[in-house]
């Protein structure tokens, strides 16, 4: 079945360049150039993603979102200026999946679109009976709902991107065991793209600040220098 992504963004260009980039991996789109324009068409036939630009005139991404999710858990991606790590860290605390900095690179955009509709067909099936959804992860005072896409550390809730998400569900299904950066790219992108290792040390190193918010003695994730990373179950 064809996926149909939404991009609500005011800049023309990346509507038509992103738009052409998805058409042309087999999915369709749908168009809004702010987000006043945007929310009824996304409550009312929602796409199967949505992709928001947050600086926007009339009512910005994060005002959107906002919105948004007094309906809908649509998954939403973000698309953020390289200075707006405020913006980006309180529009996942609002329930965005995912965000990319802008400039990004089309390849990676998609790849994530791919991962986020992975993550989210198991529970739509689910939910209508399908098939049955992954059950939690526990490993100690970390909990993983794959299904819901939720994680909790000691009871509190660390919001994670999808890519993140991937990552830490890699290395947590089996404690003790080095993951190379090569088999955690495999996990988060699952696509044919290249991404170099500093893209997953500074994924890494993002998720362990999140849990650190939450726990300042975290310490589960362990580097092996020249080999990996491997979680550490307490």
């Amino acid at each position: 079945m064809t996926a149909t992504i939404a991009l609500v963004d005011d800049d023309r260009n990346i509507l038509t360049s992103v738009s052409i980039a998805l058409q042309a991996e087999g999915f369709m789109t749908r168009l809004y150039s702010d987000g006043e324009a945007a929310l009824k068409a996304l409550t009312e036939n929602p796409p199967d993603l949505a992709i928001f630009d947050i600086k926007m005139p009339k009512m910005d991404g994060l005002e959107l979102l906002r919105r948004l999710r007094e309906k809908s858990r649509l998954p939403v991606i973000f698309l953020t200026s390289k200075d707006d790590e405020l913006d980006e860290a309180l529009g996942l605390a609002m329930g965005a999946d995912d965000y990319i900095a802008k400039p990004f690179s089309q390849r990676l955009l998609i790849a994530r679109i791919r991962a986020i509709l992975r993550r989210t067909e198991p529970a739509q099936a689910g939910a209508e009976g399908e098939s049955e959804t992954q059950g939690p992860i526990e490993r100690g005072r970390l909990v993983m709902d794959p299904a819901r896409h939720r994680v909790t550390w000691d009871g509190n809730p660390v919001t994670l991107t999808v890519t993140e998400f991937l990552i830490l569900e890699t290395l947590a299904q089996r404690p003790g065991i080095v993951k190379t950066r090569n088999q955690l790219m495999d996990a988060a992108y699952q696509d044919d793209i290249y991404v170099d290792d500093r893209t997953i040390d500074s994924h890494i190193k993002r998720v362990r600040r999140k849990f650190r918010e939450a726990d300042p003695a975290f310490d589960s994730i362990e580097t092996l220098y020249g080999a990996g990373y491997r979680f550490s179950e307490e």
